[in-house]
Order: C-alpha cells, then structure tokens, then sequence
C-alpha cells in the first residue's frame, strides 16, 4: 500500500525530539525522499528503507528538495557520503527548482567529497509540473507563497482519485488550496502561533484544510515549544472550521493511502 513516512515534523530549529521536516513517498516511483534534514541517512534506516540498496531493498529512487533554505537541504551531503560509504554507485536523481539546484550543487562543490559520494543526476521542473509514478499515481507540483521559491506536492491516484497533498513552508495561498482540494491526507505546516509571513499558523491550517474539503489533516514543520501546546494547535485547528481528523504529525509515523 502507498505510505509516505514522516522522518522528521519540526521546525527549522529542532526539538529534542523533533528532527527537520522531511518525508518519503514508499510507493510507485519510490522511495522518494521529499526534503534531506539532518540524519536523513539513519531516518531511513529506522523506516525500514535502505537508501543504498545493499541490504536486498529497494534503494532511494530520488529526491524532491522543496526550496533551499537549510533546514531542508542540510542532510543532502551527508546522504550521498553515507550511501557512497555502504556501497552504492548508481546515480541517484535530485529534482527542484533551478535557484533550489543551483544552491544545492554550490554546496555540494564545498564539501570536495571526490569519490566519496554517489553521483547525482540533477533534473530542475518548475512549479506545475508532474511526474509519472507509476500505477496511475503521479506527483504535480505547486508554487508556495515562501520567502524563497517554494514547491508543495502531491501524490494523485488517477483512478481512485485519492491524494496526499504536502503544502511544504508557506502562508495559505490559492495554489497550495487548490493542489489540496478534496486530499485524502493534508500534511500541513502550522510554524507559528499567529499569521506570518511565510508561513502558516494552525489555525490558519484549519481553515485551509476546511476549505478544501480534507479528509484528515496532520500538522508538521510544528513545535509545541516554538508554536503552540499541542492540545492548543489542536484547537486552533478547529477553530478553524476543520471538523475532520486532525493531529499533530510524529517522528517516524507512517500515513497509508
């Protein structure tokens, strides 16, 4: 069955227990890692995925890196170190937008890792643009209101017409609702506690989760020191108008489809 899995849901500073936000689809045309923050490598690991395909798994196919601000790109060079490091040679394919890639490659050149890193097929979309998955599941993309070029995501069955839909950082704009329209699972930021520039507050989650017409909204790039209590996120939430299941995203937990 489709799932993605959530390898981490803070904020760009991390909690004790909240590692950066970043996921992977384990589905048709995967593992696709969305976004590499800090231990990605092990994250995987823990997720039962094997990112170098040694161990008799599939290995990770690709990467979507949303936008490039460091909470979101930092775990990209050690990614391809550890997987070089366990024996992996094939290439391994990164997606984004140009200003994304060509911020992500700069970084890539400082760490000199020569040999010790596995090669990286760089492959730049833009915003509206969809991939082919496989099974009749594909990946369209959307443009974030972000203080930097920002992709949100979803993963569409052509047939069933069920989706998940990641709104990546960013403040409730039209083309992160439309993407959402009718999701089976939102995941959703809520950064902070009141309306910012950027990004989203919980409250303001709901009411794009309402609007939308969700099925079940699960909040992330949160933290209940940095943002809100949970049991307060949760309410804004539906103060909001959301009256589907919402909940707060966990380190590891797996969302099927």
């Amino acid at each position: 069955m489709p799932r993605m899995i959530l390898l981490g849901v803070g904020t760009g500073l991390p909690d004790i227990d909240r590692e950066n936000t970043h996921m992977v689809w384990d589905g048709p045309g995967g593992p696709l890692l969305i976004d590499a923050g800090g231990s990605t490598y092990q994250r995987l690991l823990k997720a039962g995925l094997d990112p170098a395909g040694v161990d008799g798994g599939p290995m990770l196919r690709a990467v979507l890196l949303t936008h490039s601000h460091t909470d979101h790109i930092n775990g990209l060079p050690a990614l391809i170190f550890s997987m070089r490091l366990a024996g992996r040679t094939e290439p391994l394919t990164v997606y984004g937008l140009e200003p994304t890639l060509a911020i992500m490659q700069r970084v890539i050149e400082a760490f000199h890792q020569e040999q010790y890193a596995v090669p990286i097929e760089w492959v730049p979309i833009n915003a509206g643009d969809s991939l082919e998955l496989g099974e009749g599941w594909r990946l369209h993309t959307a443009l974030t209101a972000h203080s930097r070029p920002c992709l949100a995501s979803s993963f569409e069955h052509s047939e069933t017409g069920r989706a998940l839909v990641y709104s990546c950082d960013t403040e409730p704009c039209e083309a992160v609702a439309a993407l959402a329209e009718c999701a089976t699972i939102l995941i959703h930021e809520a950064a902070t506690a009141e309306a910012f520039p950027g990004h989203t507050s919980p409250r303001q989650a709901g009411e794009v989760a309402a609007k939308a017409g969700v099925g079940r909204l699960v909040l992330v790039h949160y933290s209940p020191r940095w943002t809100l209590p949970e049991e307060q996120a949760l309410a804004e939430v539906r103060a909001g108008g959301f009256g589907g299941v919402a909940e707060i995203g966990r380190e590891l937990q797996v969302l099927e489809l």
